[in-house]
């Protein structure tokens, strides 16, 4: 099945659907059986069949069939946060008295995940430095049974080699979850090199329009369906008809989206890697970065999130860079049209920074517009500095 096929044909059922081109949002919490005999059938087939939307609702189950082909997975789910399908995901396959090896510095609820409401249920968890792979297998104890990849994470942009990772893993019996969301399926698909499981904060690239916030999971049919027997209908972090609709609407543009953001990032990324006012550029797609090979060889492209950190003398001076900018808004989150800027400088509180990251760092998302107007915008930007 080509990606043009996934995109705009797979799950739509046309002939269901009023022969809509832009399929119908079937907007119902609820499901009715014209007998009693027909209403036990689908209770106990939850999985496949609309009982109640927070299990199956056939605009969701759209999503999952095209989520679950992008990601050369089996099946897939669709929560209403990434950091839901991250928790669920990991809490499914955990237990009081097990271990869990992270990549250090992932995205920050997962880290709470783990230091903070894990920890309390007793199980305990290890970050270690992704970049040797052989460092997950030092962490091994004899109760670790998940290992968490973020290649690469989404401020420093440290890359796993994904297949050496997950190789270790499946020599222990131990299950892999990585989180894709800087890559999108488009350009990284980390079950071909071997994961378990794969989690995307959907808010981003695949919804493409900064209007849903949503998360998925893909994995193997057996993975999937023991996720959603227990912690998802359990926990209840299911996406509305609607959200759905919206992230299948973003999806059709998605391969021009993200094409036109790499091509961006491509011409951002070498001018801010020449400009005097820039001590650094963390992006992998650049020669400059450590793990370039390692990008090049397990990613197809690499995507439009980056960092800088800036030659400035003080946090004043950063905030001068930031404010200065008009193209770029102030605002967490990526994977829209717009370009954003997020400032490590604004987690400063009263009692000093709510991280170790340096305060000259800023991470930009390089959106759809015209590359030369976001160049131009940031030299402006440097130049106040």
């Amino acid at each position: 099945m080509d990606l043009s096929e996934i995109l705009t044909h797979l799950g739509e059922d046309r002939e269901r659907g009023y022969d809509a081109v832009v399929p119908p949002i079937v907007q119902s919490g609820n499901f009715t059986y014209p007998t009693v005999a027909a209403m036990r059938a689908v209770v106990q087939q939850e999985f496949d069949r609309p009982l109640y939307t927070r299990g199956y609702n056939p605009t969701v189950a759209m999503l999952r069939k095209k989520i679950a082909a992008l990601e050369h997975a089996e099946d897939a789910l669709v929560f209403s946060s990434g950091s839901a399908a991250i928790a669920a995901a990991v809490i499914a396959f955990t237990k009081a008295g097990d271990h869990i090896v992270c990549v250090q510095k992932p995205y920050s609820w997962t880290k709470k995940l783990l230091a903070e409401l894990l920890l309390r249920f007793g199980v305990e968890h290890t970050f270690v430095d992704g970049t040797d792979a052989e460092n997950y297998r030092r962490a091994i104890r004899p109760n670790t049974s998940f290992f968490i990849l973020e290649s690469p994470n989404s401020l420093t942009f440290e890359l796993q080699d994904i297949a050496a990772v997950c190789a270790i893993a499946k020599e222990h019996g131990i299950v892999t979850l990585c989180d894709n969301s800087f890559n999108s399926p488009l350009f990284q698909t980390p079950i071909d090199l071997g994961c378990d499981m794969v989690a995307h904060s959907a808010t981003k690239y695949l919804n493409g329009h900064s209007d849903v916030v949503a998360g998925v999971l893909a994995g193997s049919h057996e993975r999937i369906r023991r996720v959603m027997s227990k912690e998802f209908m359990t926990l209840g972090a299911c996406p509305s008809p609607h959200d759905a609709w919206l992230l299948v609407r973003g999806l059709r543009t998605l391969p021009l989206r993200m094409e036109r953001s790499a091509d961006n990032a491509e011409k951002v990324a070498r001018f801010l890697e020449s400009h005097p006012n820039v001590k650094r550029v963390h992006w992998p797609g650049l020669e400059s970065h450590p793990q370039h090979a390692l990008a090049r060889k397990q990613m197809k492209r690499v995507a439009g999130l980056m960092s800088i950190e800036l030659d400035a003398p003080d946090a004043a001076a950063v905030e001068r860079f930031c404010d200065s900018l008009k193209c770029f808004l102030i605002a967490v989150s990526w994977g829209g049209y717009e370009s954003l800027q997020w400032p490590v400088c604004a987690l400063q509180g009263p009692s000093g920074y709510y991280t170790d990251l340096p305060f000259t760092m800023v991470r930009l998302y390089i959106g759809l517009e015209e590359p030369q107007s976001l160049i131009t915008d940031l030299e402006h930007g440097l130049a106040r500095m």
